[in-house]
């Protein structure tokens, strides 16, 4: 309830009230001898109710690594005569035997793929994402050992938050012919046959796939160490400006606070400091290791987590204060190691860091609210698509801040890393998804942001001639369920009773595959 509403009742109430008194007055001396009386009326009309939405929506980007010279030939399966999507297939510029055969949006330049999914608010109808829509975006009828392929797949939830989940099939398997160099392989059990023949093939187990949150919708896996062993210093610099009050605040200082927790878990050697702007910019806890020095009472405690907690909003706007005031403290920071800024605000931001860029710190732009993506890139380190989080709705603050973590710290998660074949079968089943990385519990995916899926496959150069003619089909699909009410992750909903004749959820979105091998 907004404070005009909370105030235009209190004060209706205490008016009532204390004018009673005048009114009784007036009633009495009036009503002598006349017949006029005080009248009042009162009516609740025109009431609705209105059922709220929750639509989930994907695009994507796909490419396969099917080496040089083959552009007229790719391009014809994807024509529209042929077997696939009608896409107009072209090379990736500095990738060479690497081409682009989808793209939901269509922005012409595969280079900005990335600022669009990041930026762009990909709820708009106008812009014609796959919304219920059953497509494939692998069609490949020549595949061959050393050949891969890459999809990335953005997930948006229109305005309810939603419990994620995902799910697959292998949907074919096939042997096909056996030709004579197959048939003559050792780990081929059939005999030459120029006609089909019923059995499963081997390439599903001999395609390697993995699944991962591209936290960046990069469309590569940027694994790290895995284990967030480099060492890094972290400044966060959080708007504190006027526009920043109510629920928009504390939202950020959750998000910073699960920030900082997992830069400090995830090396003992990592530092993070904080720093604020309004009208003016001020470190309000340089660099330490100690997020708490007292846990359980943060406001009691001295470190990073208490000086988040007492940030406050007023006042104006001035990110070029805040920093530079960062950038002093990293100063500090040991020599050779990694230094970072996250900067979040909600409005202007009247800098380009480039002084702290030309100063070797790498600095990661959030914005929500009125912040404008042109200053945020402004502001950010190259390549943007890897620095800059952007979120409609201030619910998805705290995801945003997730997603700058994973990226930060050790790679991005990887879901299932199998054969194709075990991957389908893993996900036959459905497996929930995790709106929010940083933490332990799985978390709902909030309205108003992006995320980002990856899905890579590979047929190792050292398979062998058991694999030709064979083929396989597969399914991919996302199902989005309201958390409002559901507290908890609910039972997974691919368990047989939510199923259509696709043996996916009713209303969810599908993507498919399928390749040849020769």
């Amino acid at each position: 309830m907004s404070d005009h509403t909370d105030n235009r009742h209190g004060l209706s109430r205490r008016r009532v009230l204390g004018g009673l008194g005048a009114i009784g007055v007036a009633s009495a001396g009036a009503g002598i001898g006349t017949t006029a009386y005080f009248s009042d009326e009162e009516s609740f009309e025109e009431n609705s109710l209105t059922a709220g939405e929750l639509d989930l929506k994907l695009d994507y980007k796909a490419t396969y690594s099917g080496g040089p010279g083959r552009l007229e030939e790719i391009n014809g399966w994807y024509s529209e005569d042929g077997p696939g999507e009608p896409f107009e297939v072209e090379e990736v510029e500095d990738e060479e035997g690497t081409y682009l055969i989808g793209e939901v949006p269509d922005v012409d330049d595969g280079d900005l793929w990335e600022d669009e999914v990041q930026n762009t608010d990909l709820c708009a109808p106008e812009l014609g994402l796959i919304n219920g829509d059953e497509i494939p975006v692998f069609t490949l009828e020549d595949v061959k050992p050393g050949d891969s392929g890459e999809v990335t797949v953005s997930l948006h939830i229109c305005d309810n938050p939603a419990w994620m989940y995902m799910n697959g099939a292998l949907t074919a398997n096939d042997e096909n012919t056996v030709t004579e160099p197959e048939a003559a392989s050792d780990d081929e059990n059939n005999d030459l046959s120029d006609s089909e023949i019923d059995g499963d093939g081997e390439l599903a187990d001999a395609i390697q796939t993995k699944l991962w949150y591209d936290e960046n919708c990069n469309n590569v896996h940027d694994a790290g160490d895995g284990t967030g062993s480099e060492e890094v210093c972290v400044q966060l610099v959080i708007d504190t400006s006027g526009s920043m009050g109510g629920t928009r605040i504390e939202n950020a200082k959750d998000g910073a606070q699960q920030l900082a927790q997992t830069i400090l878990d995830a090396n003992s050697d990592n530092q993070v400091g904080v720093s604020e702007f309004d009208n003016n910019g001020s470190v309000v806890q340089t660099l330490t290791d100690v997020y708490d020095d007292q846990p359980g009472d943060p406001a009691a405690g001295n470190g990073v987590g208490p000086a988040i907690e007492n940030l406050s909003a007023s006042g104006g706007t001035n990110a070029q204060a805040g920093v530079d005031a960062a950038q002093g403290d990293l100063e500090n920071c040991p020599e050779g190691v990694r230094r970072i800024m996250v900067v979040f605000g909600d409005g202007d931001i009247n800098t380009d860091g480039q002084a702290a860029k030309d100063a070797g710190t790498e600095i990661f732009a959030i914005g929500v609210g009125g912040a404008s993506e042109d200053e945020l890139d402004d502001l950010a380190s190259d390549p943007d698509e890897d620095h800059v989080f952007i979120g409609a709705d201030d619910a998805a603050i705290g995801q945003l801040f997730s997603q700058v973590g994973e990226t930060i710290t050790g790679g991005e998660t990887v879901i299932l890393e199998d054969s194709l074949a075990n991957t389908m079968e893993a996900l036959e089943e459905g497996i929930a998804l995790d709106g929010d990385r940083s933490t332990e519990e799985d978390d709902p995916f909030v309205g108003g942001m992006t995320h980002c899926l990856g899905f890579e496959w590979e047929l190792p150069d050292d398979v062998g001639n058991e694999v030709q003619t064979d083929s396989v089909g597969f399914d991919l699909g996302f199902y989005a369920l309201q958390s409002r009410h559901n507290d908890e992750p609910p039972e997974n909903p691919f368990d047989g009773n939510f199923t259509d004749d696709n043996g996916l959820p009713s209303g969810a979105n599908s993507t498919n595959g399928s390749g040849t091998a020769d």
